[in-house]
């Protein structure tokens, strides 16, 4: 992140022996000292209004949309043009990087391209290659066409709404227990397809507010 100017560091859940370790790296100390540290990943991106997790398909079926590496630096710039703009790039442990829960938080899948013979990267070099790409790339126009950006509620905003459908679904009974954990990583997702706008979150938390005190109030005669 030093060597390509970056600063913003949040590390999820971290091993406490390596962190303490990590804090000692020669030529970032400031960067690290101000890095922040938080229990959960909905709670690292809350802010974020772009997800963006990383990763090879050698051995993945996504369910996301997927952007290549090369255009990652123009997508980032569409969102950071908008005035509430905030954007995280999610890297995953080195052992087996973002997990199925992780990316259900994401909006997109950026891939680094890898040889099949060897898909799993050293953590330090997958940043390093993907912060390369916005350092050199950034502010150039997207070789292949993507809709224009438009303003997205934060991820937190959209967990408050996720969290809520949820409640919906079990006031109504919607489907047995054991699928809550199904159910609440498709919503995820889902949500995060539909590229709401921040005004249309807004009405879709009242719509669904209205049903569940629907679905809690006794019916009258």
């Amino acid at each position: 992140m030093a060597n390509f100017g970056f600063s913003h560091l949040t590390a999820v859940s971290p091993y406490e022996p390596h962190w303490r370790e990590a804090r000692s790296a020669i030529g970032s100390s400031e960067l690290l000292q101000s890095a922040k540290e938080s229990p959960t990943l909905a709670e690292a991106i809350g802010s974020s209004t772009l997800v963006l997790g990383t990763g090879t398909l050698t051995h993945r079926k996504p369910e996301l949309i997927v952007v290549p590496l090369d255009q990652l630096a123009p997508i980032i710039t569409r969102e950071l043009d908008q005035p509430s703009g905030r954007i995280a790039l999610l890297f995953g442990p080195e052992k087996h990087g973002l997990t199925r829960e992780d990316l259900s938080f994401c909006h997109h899948l950026v891939e680094i391209p890898t040889d099949i013979r060897q898909p799993s990267m050293n953590l330090g070099q997958a940043a390093a290659v993907c912060l390369y790409e916005l350092a050199t790339r950034s502010g150039l126009p997207a070789e292949t066409p993507y809709p224009p950006s438009q303003p997205r509620p934060t991820s937190g905003n959209l967990d408050v709404l996720a969290a809520l459908i949820q409640q919906v679904m079990l006031a109504s009974n919607y489907s047995p227990a054991n699928m809550q954990a199904a159910n609440e990583h498709d919503l995820r997702l889902m949500l995060r397809r539909l590229q709401l706008n921040p005004a249309d979150q807004r009405r879709a938390l009242g719509l669904f507010r209205r049903i569940l005190r629907r679905l809690q109030t006794p019916h009258r005669s």
